[in-house]
């Protein structure tokens, strides 16, 4: 793999590192980013979901933040241990080399689950190098004040709700509401910083390099160990690997439940109002990204997001019937939004958004995501238990009654809901896996009004979804905008990959949405969204798009449109949402939806390459 090269940014020459500058670190409960340059921009303690106390990724003055860098001018390089989430941010100076590795300890109930522990070591590796380290938390996404002070060789910031130590193997002094260090390392010498959430049962403990040591080779084992179960062998094994490591750090443990990515309010178009908060379960990523795992072997992430459903989610019959789009990593329905004004947002692009008002839509293709992939899990993990039918078969019950209804699908349009295509694609696949599932165990189920149904959703696609005019397959009825999600037709198998009205899509689709391999979901100056401003191509897109050329029989093309995509990959392997005009990585980051798709494109690619 490529890993970055880039001359340290003087402090005045640009406030804000790129999106794709950054590695991710996490403990499976909480995420932090890491800039090339050794700063940590975005951390929220304890869980994902909870307010940050480094954000300057969202305001480079006001957010907070963790650096950790030279004196002196230094090239930095930026990589992952391998096989692991553990990141290495190389410096290279004119006198000496050194790393900071950071990681977050994955530490079982039995040894203080509670702690939620963050370590920087520094070590210098060649001549000798001066270090500084500023610990600027802001509390409560910068809103709250703390109070700083010494106790028994530790530091503590302290607010109402929150309290984190800080732990050093050097000198440090307090400096306002921050703390600061410098110090300067010789070869084979390091130092360690460790950030501790303390309170209840969790008491402020020191960190000495020992410990770190010891807590660094356990993480290696960990995430040796969870690889070691995938059975992936084709020709991308790094890049499915990685991203299989990215989909695993975003998982939240105690539940089970999978965010469909770690930030909020990263901007889709640098400057404009596209920000969301992605840090919540939404069903369909979710369950795509048990597609993905169950695809490579993991089982265990498919049984926990299963218990999460049973268990911490509510099927109540609401306007969107027994689901909601998207929950809380604790399975809360409420998830209210709400600006922060006095964050600038990541370059000047506001506002800058926590929650997501979005929960309420109604989005019917979710049901088609879940049946499938716990038709999948059943398939390929453990039988559904008796329970879990009744839930499925009340769901199919559901959408057979309202499939028809207009939505807002899954790009969570803001203009109104429409008869869009994807949605009743989705409505099929649900429908036709809770006949595959019943079929398949001697399950009971309604097979004649199912049947109709599915029937019907059939028929209103193939003569509503299509126009004659544009030999292609629509975004909604009544129009003839193209939409980058009816690639899932062949992919969730309700039309054959060579049927002549098919092949005619891939052709309009990739004259008008594809550049250079990349795809754009749809264009919103013929099918406004109600929001304003342009977006970059949508990674999930340009990844299905390779598996419907592969599946199509056109190998060689699907094949070059992969290798193309994996240069927009940031130096660690890692996307974002989705790909601005320049390759530039924008939106929230990482994100499981690319991930994912990079992961079922490659097994299919591979299986189509022989």
């Amino acid at each position: 793999m490529t890993v970055a090269d880039s001359v340290r940014r003087p402090t005045d020459a640009c406030r804000y590192a790129q999106i794709a500058e950054h590695g991710l670190i996490g403990d499976l409960r909480t995420a932090a980013l890491v800039d090339t340059s050794g700063t940590i921009d975005w951390y929220c303690p304890v869980r994902f979901d909870a307010p940050s106390v480094f954000a300057s990724i969202l305001d480079a003055d006001r957010g907070g933040s963790f650096r950790l860098t030279p004196e002196v001018p230094a090239r930095t390089k930026q990589f992952y241990f391998p096989d692991t989430n553990i990141l290495i941010t190389r410096f290279f100076a004119d006198d000496g080399v050194a790393e900071v590795q950071d990681f977050m300890p994955i530490v079982d109930n039995s040894r203080e689950a509670e702690r939620h522990r963050l370590i920087r070591r520094v070590l210098c590796v060649r001549g000798s190098l001066p270090f500084t380290a500023r610990v600027a938390p802001r509390f409560d996404y910068a809103r709250q004040s703390h109070t700083v002070r010494a106790e028994e060789g530790l530091t503590i910031f302290e607010c109402p709700e929150l309290s984190l130590a800080l732990t050093s193997s050097v000198t440090v002094e307090t400096d306002g509401a921050d703390v600061v260090s410098t110090f300067k390392l010789v070869e084979g010498e390091a130092a360690v910083f460790a950030l501790d959430r303390i309170g209840g049962t969790v008491q402020p403990r020191h960190c000495p390099q020992a410990e770190a040591e010891e807590l660094f080779d356990a993480t290696v084992c960990y995430w040796r160990r969870w690889l070691s179960q995938s059975r992936y062998r084709g020709r991308w094994r790094e890049m499915v690997h990685r991203s299989a490591l990215t989909l695993k750090l975003l998982t939240y443990a105690p539940t089970g439940a999978i965010v469909a990515a770690p930030t909020t309010s990263l901007p889709e178009q640098i400057g404009g109002e596209r920000n969301w908060d992605y840090r919540y379960v939404w069903v369909r990523d979710a369950a795509f990204c048990i597609y993905a795992l169950l695809r490579l072997g993991f089982t265990q992430e498919a049984e926990a997001f299963v218990r999460f459903l049973s268990e911490d989610i509510n099927f109540d019959d609401g306007p969107g019937g027994p689901l909601q789009i998207m929950y809380g990593i604790d399975g809360r329905s409420e998830i209210p939004e709400q600006m922060l004004p006095h964050l600038e947002g990541h370059q000047g692009s506001s506002p800058v958004r926590v929650g997501n008002a979005a929960v309420h839509q109604l989005q019917l293709d979710i049901y088609g995501a879940l049946v499938d992939s716990l038709y999948l899990y059943d398939k390929w993990g453990q039988p559904l238990a008796s329970d879990h039918w009744d839930t499925v078969s009340d769901a199919v019950c559901w959408v057979c009654d309202n499939w028809d209804q207009p939505d807002m699908s899954v790009w969570e349009t803001r203009s109104g809901p429409q008869y869009f295509l994807y949605s009743q694609l989705m409505c099929w696949v649900a429908i036709e896996r809770g006949m595959r599932i019943a079929r398949h165990r001697g399950l009971p189920a309604d097979m004649a009004r199912w049947s109709k149904a599915r029937d019907d959703i059939y028929r209103r696609i193939m003569r509503s979804g299509w126009s004659p005019r544009r030999r292609a397959f629509v975004q909604r009825e009544g129009e003839e905008v193209l939409d980058a999600s009816v690639l899932m037709m062949p992919l969730s198998k309700f039309i054959s990959p060579t049927d002549p009205k098919w092949l005619s899509t891939l052709d309009a689709l990739g004259e008008e949405l594809v550049s250079d391999s990349l795809v754009y979901r749809y264009d919103p100056r013929v099918s406004p969204d109600g929001l304003r401003g342009e977006e970059g191509t949508f990674s999930i897109c340009s990844f299905w798009y390779v598996e419907a050329l592969s599946r199509a029989g056109r190998v060689d093309d699907a094949r070059l449109a992969f290798e193309k995509m994996l240069t927009y990959a940031n130096h660690v392997g890692l996307y974002a949402e989705e790909i601005g005009r320049t390759g530039e990585q924008i939106g929230n980051f990482p994100q499981a939806f690319t991930h994912l798709a990079l992961i079922s494109a490659a097994f299919n690619l591979d299986r189509a390459l022989g």
